[in-house]
């Protein structure tokens, strides 16, 4: 896993052990809307609490299937950036329902999985490691049930405004970013160093057997884009990411 997302999953485990052991830590982050001028910490404490162990286990494997790879598109700044706005946005989104407890980091991971959809829309994925689903139709689908389950259709306890507060933020904040023409404009004076023939070969030589399957991908889809294009059109995050797994 990359680093953000590796302090992300652990500190998710840590809130959810102390609070079994403390439950009582629970009523002092959990969000309630109705209260949030006096307790305005929890805009962002509750994205750590969870209603148990499945609750835990769905949200973090979403952020370990989809996070990595966003983390290393993105860089660790931006990706944090993400995470946290979408989770604050989802806080946002739950006024609909202002008494009501909002618990778990869905609204940040929703965000994630926005991201993922963004830049790798027709990626599958394989849901019960079954039935293969292309990203961007997943979005949508998700957003759909959110829709139904947040007025009420489904009446099953899940705060679906929090997951279309997570959909939204992380799909604006996106957006803004990457049509930022001040980022833009640095990306078009930035001189890409040159890189040496010893460079190359090591990173094209990085064996992809060894890495996990989202790390996998993404070397593989870097190494295509340097037969494609040429070495020098690699980002810097991706000569970064190259150097983090190769050798010699």
């Amino acid at each position: 896993m990359t680093p953000w997302v590796t302090r992300l999953v652990i500190a998710n485990i840590l809130m959810y052990l102390i609070s079994l052991a403390a439950p009582a830590i629970v009523n002092a982050l959990m969000l309630v809307p109705a209260l949030v001028l006096s307790r305005p910490w929890t805009l962002v404490t509750y994205m750590f609490l969870h209603g148990g162990l499945w609750h835990l286990l769905f949200n973090m494997l979403g952020l370990y299937f989809f996070g990595p790879r966003l983390e290393v598109e993105l860089g660790g700044r931006d990706f944090l950036l993400l995470y946290f706005i979408s989770g604050i946005v989802g806080a946002l989104f739950s006024f609909i329902t202002p008494f009501s407890a909002i618990i778990g980091a869905s609204g940040a991971v929703f965000g994630v999985l926005v991201g993922f959809a963004r830049y790798w829309p027709r990626e599958r994925i394989y849901l019960w490691a079954i039935v293969p689903i292309e990203a961007r139709w997943l979005v949508v689908i998700m957003t759909g049930l959110s829709l139904l389950g947040g007025f009420g259709v489904a009446g099953d306890g899940i705060a679906h405004f929090a997951h279309l507060g997570g959909f939204a933020g992380g799909y604006l904040y996106l957006l803004v970013r990457d049509r930022n023409p001040r980022r833009e404009a640095f990306k078009v004076r930035m001189k890409r160093p040159s890189v040496s023939t010893s460079s190359l070969q090591r990173w094209m030589k990085i064996d992809g057997t060894r890495l996990h399957e989202v790390n996998r991908a993404e070397l593989h889809r870097i190494q295509d884009k340097i037969t494609t294009h040429g070495v020098e059109s690699l980002t810097p995050t991706e000569r970064e990411f190259l150097d983090r797994f190769s050798t010699g």
